[in-house]
């Protein structure tokens, strides 16, 4: 695999999920925040139960979530991503709270930001962004928006929340 994450124009486009209707017609679970649009990002390679508790918490400060997937390109923090942008939003679409997956800009990160217009930007847990830096790159550009971080998963036995737990499980068994 190439790691290849389609052509670089795309800004951010999206899968949408056709059930739920367009953006701002989206009916909301009990106890989303009606009113506000969410956003949370990442890489979100090899989905698992970690990528599940961090989307349901962000869609929970919203009425409204757009997830963004890093490129390949930009993610210089750990390993490269086993699969491919287009491949980790379709399936960041398919998660139930995700209203909206983009792929993220190939140069600027905060050009899908610009363009959704969050009201909150929700973190992960355990993701490198410092908030205060985040908070700081968005008011330079003059976006109105809130940075929170949210909660990890509680541990279970044999719970596998990280793709690079993932990866060392699958290295050990079929290595």
């Amino acid at each position: 695999m190439t790691g290849d994450d389609g052509p670089t124009d795309d800004e951010g486009s999206s899968v949408a999920d056709a059930d739920r209707g367009p953006a701002g017609g989206v009916e909301v679970a009990d106890g989303r925040t009606e009113g506000r649009r969410a956003l949370a990002q990442g890489t979100f390679d090899l989905l698992h139960p970690g990528h599940v508790h961090y989307l349901q918490e962000a869609a929970a400060r919203g009425d409204e979530l757009h997830a963004v997937v890093a490129r390949s390109s930009n993610v210089d923090h750990k390993e490269p991503p086993i699969l491919s942008a287009a491949q980790r939003r379709e399936m960041v679409a398919a998660v139930e709270p995700v209203d909206e997956a983009h792929c993220g800009h190939p140069e600027d990160i905060f050009v899908p930001v610009e363009r959704i217009d969050p009201d909150v930007i929700v973190l992960g847990h355990d993701q490198h962004h410092d908030e205060d830096a985040i908070a700081a790159a968005l008011a330079e550009r003059g976006i109105d928006c809130a940075v929170e971080r949210a909660s990890p998963r509680p541990d279970g036995d044999d719970l596998l929340v990280s793709t690079r737990t993932i990866v060392e499980r699958i290295l050990d068994r079929r290595g």
